[in-house]
């Protein structure tokens, strides 16, 4: 049974600061990744939270595991340059994927 999580990500030390996100290693690798993982319905939403370092993605999996396996594949977890910081299980109670 699939469940919604709430997956905070964090820049790791090997991003850039001096650098947007679009000029960071291998941002053609991640974004095909993650523009993947939206197509399979693994990510429903995504994105950084503006004025902070963080990024915010809703998933649908069926365990946190699921998560952070998926996540760890991704381009830039496997360079430093993301990492998670917090999972939480999420109850939607507004509105519907």
């Amino acid at each position: 049974m699939h469940h919604l999580f709430a997956v905070t990500r964090i820049r790791g030390a090997a991003w850039d600061q001096t650098l947007p996100m679009e000029a960071q290693a291998c941002w053609r690798e991640h974004a095909d990744f993650m523009n993947a993982l939206h197509e399979d319905g693994f990510v429903i939403l995504g994105g950084p939270l503006t004025g902070t370092s963080e990024i915010l993605l809703v998933i649908r999996a069926d365990r946190s595991d699921d998560v952070r396996t998926k996540l760890a594949a991704d381009p830039w977890s496997k360079i430093g340059l993301l990492t998670i910081a917090r999972i939480e299980s999420w109850e939607l109670r507004l509105g519907s994927f």
